[in-house]
């Protein structure tokens, strides 16, 4: 996966699809992503946290809805996007 900038408007910055655009599909994934990398690199630390681990896995939930519903939206945005972040799918 692309490591992201820790800088929550950086990401914003890079993947809106307009200025001052914080909620599309785009957005949401990529913020989600950096989340996932963040709890994902804290639980190779913390084996044992499990509530940890029971978030991550909402947050990964979240992010496949999201892409889902951007696939059945548009295709062609949908397939930029994995790519973008290089994601499985």
């Amino acid at each position: 996966m692309i490591t992201l900038p820790d800088n929550k408007q950086e990401i914003i910055d890079a993947y809106a699809l307009k200025k001052g655009d914080t909620g599309s599909p785009e957005v949401q994934v990529a913020l989600l992503s950096h989340k996932i990398q963040r709890l994902t690199s804290h639980l190779e630390e913390n084996k044992k946290d499990n509530h940890s681990r029971r978030g991550l896995l909402k947050v990964v939930a979240k992010r496949r809805r999201i892409l889902n519903y951007l696939e059945s939206l548009d295709n062609k945005r949908y397939k930029a996007l994995i790519k973008k972040l290089k994601l499985k799918k």
